[in-house]
């Protein structure tokens, strides 16, 4: 059985059901109806969202899955968040690996001696 697709194909817009049938007695509702907002997502933005769901919302498991790095991975996500009309944090979170980095310099800096613990305790808290 093919797929329902969320947008025309000629103009972009969205499209409507208005028929809809059961293969068991052949009943028949027409009307209106909206298709959900997953619907209405190209394929692979929908191929991605099951991805991440199978995979618990964890970035690493997605990337190993589909191979693709973690700013991808990412991207991917934050298009996919803004095609379902929410919003999207116009500037990026520091990854994860750049705070590693972050953090570990902070350390290195403290045994050497060029900052306070307190400074250090600061730096720390202070990291997004």
């Amino acid at each position: 059985m093919a797929e329902v697709i969320g947008k025309c194909p000629v103009c972009g817009g969205n499209l409507e059901v208005t028929e809809l049938q059961c293969p068991s007695c052949s009943t028949r509702v027409s009307g209106h109806f909206d298709l959900c907002k997953f619907c209405k997502l190209p394929q692979e933005q929908r191929a991605f969202a099951e991805i991440f769901i199978k995979n618990r919302g964890n970035i690493r498991d997605v990337e190993k899955e589909l191979g693709i790095s973690y700013p991808t991975v990412r991207g991917r996500l934050e298009a996919l968040i803004k095609a379902l009309g929410y919003p999207v944090d116009s500037e990026p979170d520091v990854s994860l690996a750049q705070r590693a980095v972050q953090k570990k310099t902070i350390i290195e800096r403290l045994s050497r001696g060029e900052i306070s613990a307190q400074e250090a305790a600061r730096q720390l808290k202070n990291l997004k």
